[in-house]
C-alpha cells in the first residue's frame, strides 16, 4: 500500500439542525483512485468541500502530509477542484482559462505557454487554444477543466460529479480518460458521485456513505461481492436481499428452505440478512434446485434477459444469458460461495459501520 497523504479525523458538520457528517476518520493514500458514493444527501460532496478548503468542519481536522489544513485557504492547498458545473471563464479562450492559476501564482510566459501545451496534449485537445468555452461540447469544457486543475501540479485532484452533465457514451469515454489520466500525472483523485457503476469502473478504493456515516470501504470486488450490511448491497448493484436464519456454520435457512453457505462466526439460529445477486442464481428444471417457483416477468437488457421468479411468495430477481419464457416452472439453485451473510443492525445507526485502518 502507498504511503498515508490524508487523514480525515473525526470530522462533523452541521447546516442549522441537519447533521450531515458525523463523527468521519478516513486514510487516502498516494496515487489512490478513491472514489466517495453515495445517494444524494449522504455527505460525500460536504467532505469533498472541506478537504479543498470551502468548508469548515464542525469539528475535527484534515492532515495532509503530516500537517494539519482545517483551517488553510482553498489556494494554499496542494489540491485543486473540478466541478460538475466546469466554472469556465466565458470571455477568456482556453488557453487563459488553463492559465489563469498560473499567472495569479506569478509563473513565467514561457513557463505558462509550455504548461498549456502539456496540458491540452494530455486531454487531447491539441489545438483548441484560441476557441471560446462556449463553441465547445459539454466533453470538451470538461476536459478543459480538468486541464485548468492539471497545470497547477495539485498533489490531489477533487472531482465533484464531474461527469454528471455528459450523456452516456461521453461519460463513459472520459471515465477511460480520468483511468488515463490518473495513471500518466501519478496524482491522487478523490471522486464524488452517486452512480454505481461509474465508482465501480474507475476506483482503485470505494467509500460508500449514507446519512453522514460511512457504510463500507473496501475495493471494487470487495464493495460489490462482500456487501457489510444491506443498504451497501442495495445500493452497489442490484440484489436479492431476504431475511434468514443462521442454522450453524455454513448453513442457513432462507423462507423455509436450508441452503448451503460459505459463512461462519454468527452464532446457531441467529437471524441474519442473506444477499444473493442476481447473476448468481441458476434456474434449473422443477425440483432439480433448492425451491421451485415460476417466471414471472421477462425482460431483455442486452447483455442478459431479467427475470422475476415467484418463489417461496418472493419475488426474485434473476439474470440470466438464457431466456426462460414467462409461465415456465423452474427451481432455483445458488452456489454456497455466493450467498453472502450479513449480520442484522440492531437500529438504523447501527447500520454505519465503525471503519479502521
Amino acid at each position: 500500500m502507498a504511503n498515508k497523504l490524508i487523514d480525515i479525523v473525526d470530522i462533523s458538520k452541521s447546516f442549522r439542525d441537519n447533521l450531515v457528517l458525523d463523527n468521519l476518520n478516513l486514510h487516502i493514500h498516494e496515487n489512490e483512485f478513491l472514489t466517495l458514493l453515495g445517494p444524494s444527501g449522504c455527505g460525500k460532496t460536504t467532505l469533498l468541500r472541506i478537504l479543498g478548503g470551502f468548508e469548515t468542519p464542525d469539528t475535527g481536522k484534515i492532515i495532509f502530509e503530516n500537517k494539519d489544513i482545517t483551517t488553510l485557504a482553498p489556494n494554499k492547498r496542494a489540491l485543486n477542484t473540478v466541478f460538475q458545473k466546469y466554472a469556465l471563464f466565458s470571455h477568456m479562450n482556453v488557453a487563459d482559462n488553463i492559465a489563469f492559476g498560473l499567472k495569479i501564482n506569478g509563473k513565467s510566459d514561457a513557463y505558462i505557454k509550455d504548461k498549456i501545451a502539456y496540458a491540452l496534449k494530455l486531454v487531447n485537445l491539441d489545438g483548441f487554444a484560441e476557441r471560446t468555452p462556449d463553441s465547445l461540447s459539454g466533453g470538451q469544457q470538461q476536459r478543459i477543466a480538468i486541464a485548468r486543475a492539471i497545470v497547477n501540479e495539485p498533489k490531489v485532484l477533487l472531482l465533484d460529479e464531474p461527469l454528471g452533465a455528459l450523456d452516456l457514451k461521453l461519460r463513459q469515454d472520459m471515465q477511460y480518460e480520468l483511468i488515463r489520466l490518473k495513471n500518466e500525472l501519478g496524482i491522487t483523485f478523490i471522486y464524488v458521485t452517486h452512480d454505481q457503476e461509474e465508482a465501480l469502473t474507475m476506483s482503485d478504493t470505494i467509500v460508500v456513505m449514507n446519512q453522514g456515516y460511512i457504510q463500507q470501504i473496501g475495493s471494487p470486488e470487495d464493495i460489490y461481492n462482500e456487501p457489510q450490511n444491506a443498504f451497501v448491497a442495495d445500493f452497489i448493484g442490484e440484489s436479492n436481499i431476504l431475511s434468514a436464519t443462521m442454522i450453524e456454520d455454513k448453513l442457513v435457512k432462507i423462507l423455509g428452505v436450508n441452503f448451503p453457505c460459505v459463512d461462519v462466526g454468527f452464532g446457531k439460529m441467529r437471524p441474519v440478512d442473506a444477499v444473493i445477486r442476481p447473476e448468481d442464481i441458476d434456474l434449473l428444471k422443477p425440483d432439480e434446485g433448492s425451491l421451485n417457483g415460476v417466471v414471472t416477468h421477462l425482460i431483455f437488457k442486452g447483455v442478459h434477459y431479467e427475470m422475476e421468479v415467484t418463489a417461496n411468495n418472493f419475488e426474485w430477481l434473476v439474470h440470466s444469458t438464457t431466456m426462460v419464457p414467462v409461465g415456465t416452472q423452474v427451481s432455483i439453485s445458488v452456489d454456497p460461495f455466493n450467498i453472502q451473510i450479513m449480520k442484522k443492525p440492531e437500529s438504523e445507526d447501527a447500520e454505519a459501520i465503525a471503519v479502521e485502518e
